[in-house]
């Protein structure tokens, strides 16, 4: 079974913002599925379909997101390298996704906090774009900024793609789906 984290900030203050693509993501793929999240048994939502996936959604701040997925690798058993870490990434452009098989933070504070508590980088994870022709510095000012109107045209294409190599990585694992969806220009 895996596990698939989707990060974000909890709460409507955040909840346009760039650093929330990965729950944007999530709850498109929950609607996909038919499936609706539920309280966890640490700080976390969840949803599952038996014995294929549990996606899951921090109600932590991003900078703790490892203290939610910790909890919930143990609670349901899951292995590291089926962990796959749904993220918003600052330096790909908006329309890139990048699938990966380990890899270090790229500065990302809620993979950094991950790491820290799994004690691993071993996971696979999905990097979305969403850099933009705005001013990008500092990067945390940005990250909190919903997108202006001409990028939030393309976000639906995004997250549409993004579950399809969730379906993709389910189905096929990590090193099919970075063979099939880390392409130039993939939206």
């Amino acid at each position: 079974m895996n596990l698939i984290a989707a990060l974000g900030n909890p709460g409507r203050k955040y909840e346009h913002t760039k650093h929330n693509f990965g729950f944007w993501v999530a709850n498109r793929f929950a609607e996909r599925k038919q499936i609706s999240f539920r309280a966890g048994k640490g700080q976390y939502v969840f949803t599952q379909l038996s014995g294929q996936f549990v996606l899951l959604k921090p109600t932590t701040y991003m900078n703790d997101s490892g203290m939610a997925v910790s909890a919930a690798s143990r609670y349901f058993d899951i292995e590291m390298e089926d962990i796959l870490l749904v993220y918003d990434d600052i330096d790909l452009p908006l329309g890139t996704m990048r699938f990966r098989s380990e890899g270090g933070t790229g500065g990302h504070k809620g993979v950094e906090s991950i790491i820290y508590h799994l004690q691993s980088d071993a996971m696979p994870r999905l990097r979305l774009g969403i850099a933009t022709d705005s001013p990008m510095r500092p990067a945390e000012h940005y990250v909190l900024q919903p997108f202006n109107a001409s990028s939030k045209k393309q976000v639906p294409e995004v997250i549409e793609q993004a579950c399809d190599g969730i379906d993709h990585y389910l189905q096929n694992g990590i090193t099919e789906t970075m063979n099939q969806f880390n392409r130039k220009g993939t939206v």
